[in-house]
């Protein structure tokens, strides 16, 4: 096992330069204490708004939302540097306490702003010392049909102080009581945990595989009961604030605030359905590919061509990558250069580095990138994906007043992805042999666990939510059998469907984040047409970068239909899905 470095030990070209944020502790401090005297400032506005002051109000409360994020980005930032030091630790909580002072400060704006008249807050939007806020007081105006009356609010405000809990219950629940039997893996005892799973299912045998897969789900089996009545709580309150707020239904309180049509969700489930026949031949092709006489759901993630014994360099990888996104411009390739030599990466694994990899950063200074760069294939492909965040935010937060340089999470894993895929494109025009059948069964797992999986998942919270708001108990009968159908139709029979398999909804953290995971699925799809349009049509890459330059101008669906991206039709999925199939296509050749 290799040795860390410390952090003094790495090149200072190899980390990221802070001081942007942050030059000094006098600076932190000057502004820390700029922060409580804005907090006092906005407070001065509480009771007396009114269509002349609430510019001035907005501005002072903007002026303190970026503050208050410079100093907690950058405590954060610090403490990821080295997870050990208690300094930055408490600095991060500091801020942390600082950020919750300051919402609780402006919390009033909104509701005051939603007393005003229609006629009012249009007449706002129309005026030119408000147009940096047009998004905002729309969505003050479409949320004024979901208010209640002043009793009222204050009643559901005080709800979620004993009807929150069921998200924080299954996660200690998942994270600190639930206990699994270890497994026998290459003749040593392994501990088995949420992290070491998702390791042994990639173990070339198949024995060890099953093993870890029984060891998971026996204790899911044993409390299936508990975890139906939690989860069954959790989507009851949904179903309670969802009316009280006069919405429909759950799903359209869930994709109200970023503004979706229902029918995208609806959509997104009837095509991925029409083109399971599809995954079921990818399913029986893996049998074959890996010669099992049996294919399991526990096999469905050993990888069919394991990690290439390659090894990139920090900068040859990064100049791949940067080979790989010239499609995208000069403009957007000068970025990528200018992130590698400016210090806005910080590449290496040190001593209690903080593991993993992100984009973020604060208005107004570049975006950073956090790396563990060891030098695999998915290294690479991991600074293609972080780097498509960096350049969305720069973009973005270049182009656009603060108010509206924050795009939504519905088009958030676009950019990333768009990266990935063309970077997959730029390989395979060169990769033979082992390179290409890992880099062919890569892209189709991006699918596999992207577009269909997450799409199962949507079409089982649908289910789990349309049941409760028709008056039907969700049992863990009901849930797991309903689940495990699910299963059946979205791979097929080219697998064993092994009866534990009906209780994995009962770990899936997301399904307490209602109606989440169907962005991941929609942002896959978009990611695939945009980067055929990028390399199909010589200018379409500028229609993209304005896409990249919106940020949050305007609502997510709307954003897209620009880029030529409609997802209230069946197109942009049957390219998807059709590339999908050549991929499959392309990768079965290579076995015959």
């Amino acid at each position: 096992m290799k040795q860390l470095k410390t952090r003094s030990e790495v090149s200072p070209e190899r980390k990221w330069n802070l001081q942007r944020i942050i030059p000094d502790k006098e600076t932190f401090e000057n502004i820390y204490n700029k922060c409580l005297e804005l907090i006092e400032e906005v407070k001065k506005y509480k009771g007396g708004l009114n269509a002349d002051n609430a510019i001035d109000c907005l501005r002072t409360e903007e002026e303190l939302s970026r503050n208050v994020e410079k100093l907690y980005v950058y405590s954060h930032m610090k403490s990821d540097e080295n997870t050990a030091d208690n300094t930055y630790i408490e600095l991060s909580e500091k801020c942390r306490m600082l950020a919750v002072n300051a919402s609780s400060a402006s919390s009033f704006i909104n509701p005051e702003l939603a007393k005003f008249p229609v006629s009012v807050l249009r007449k706002m939007q129309s005026d030119k010392r408000y147009s940096d806020y047009d998004i905002y007081l729309n969505d003050i105006i479409r949320n004024k049909k979901h208010l209640l009356s002043v009793k009222e609010e204050s009643l559901l405000s005080n709800i979620p102080s004993f009807s929150s809990g069921y998200k924080t219950v299954f996660q200690l629940f998942n994270n600190a009581d639930i206990k699994f039997d270890k497994v026998i893996a290459d003749g040593e005892e392994i501990n088995l945990t949420h992290g070491t799973y998702s390791l042994l299912l990639q173990n070339r045998n198949q024995e060890v595989r099953k093993q870890a897969f029984e060891n998971m789900y026996k204790p899911y089996k044993a409390f299936t009961n508990t975890l139906a009545a939690n989860y069954g709580g959790c989507v009851s309150k949904n179903v309670f604030f969802s009316r009280a707020r006069k919405f429909p239904s759950c799903l359209k309180q869930a994709l109200f605030s970023e503004n979706i049509k229902p029918k995208v969700y609806d959509n997104l489930i009837n095509c991925v359905t029409e083109y399971t026949p599809v995954l079921h031949e990818y399913v029986k092709f893996r049998k074959k590919a890996l010669k099992l006489e049996e294919n399991h759901m526990y096999d469905m993630y050993v990888p069919i061509v394991g990690e290439i014994d390659e090894k990139y360099d920090y900068d040859k990888a990064y100049d791949i990558v940067v080979q790989a996104l010239y499609p995208l411009g000069e403009g957007y390739v000068g970025i990528l250069k200018k992130a590698k030599t400016e210090n806005w990466i910080d590449v290496e694994e040190t001593q209690n580095k903080r593991s993993g990899a992100y984009s973020w950063g604060v208005y107004g200074v570049h975006p950073y990138v956090l790396l563990n760069h060891n030098g695999t294939l998915s290294d690479v492909f991991t600074i293609a994906h972080e780097m498509g965040h960096a350049v969305h935010s720069y973009y973005s937060n270049t182009s656009q007043p603060y108010s509206k340089a924050g795009y939504e999470i519905f088009v958030a894993e676009i950019a990333s992805t768009v990266n990935e895929v063309l970077l997959i494109k730029h390989l395979l025009k060169t990769a033979r042999g082992n390179k290409r059948k890992y880099l062919l069964s890569y892209y189709l797992d991006m699918f596999r666990t992207t577009l269909f999986r997450q799409t199962m998942f949507a079409e089982f919270e649908k289910f789990a939510h349309d049941a409760v708001e028709n008056g039907q108990p969700l049992s863990s009968t009901r849930l797991s059998d309903y689940y495990y159908e699910l299963n059946k139709k979205y791979y097929g029979d080219g697998v064993i469907h092994d009866d534990y398999i009906r209780y994995e909804w009962s770990r899936i953290p997301h399904f307490y984040n209602s109606f989440y995971v169907y962005k991941y699925a929609t942002g896959l799809t978009c990611a695939v047409n945009i980067a055929r349009k990028i390399l199909k049509k010589n200018d379409y890459y500028k229609t993209y970068i304005e896409f990249l330059k919106s940020g949050g101008s305007d609502y997510p669906l709307n954003l897209l239909k620009k880029a030529g991206i409609d997802l209230t039709g069946k197109k942009a999925y049957d390219i998807a899905m059709k590339e999908f199939s050549r991929t499959l296509e392309a990768l079965k050749r290579m076995y015959e």
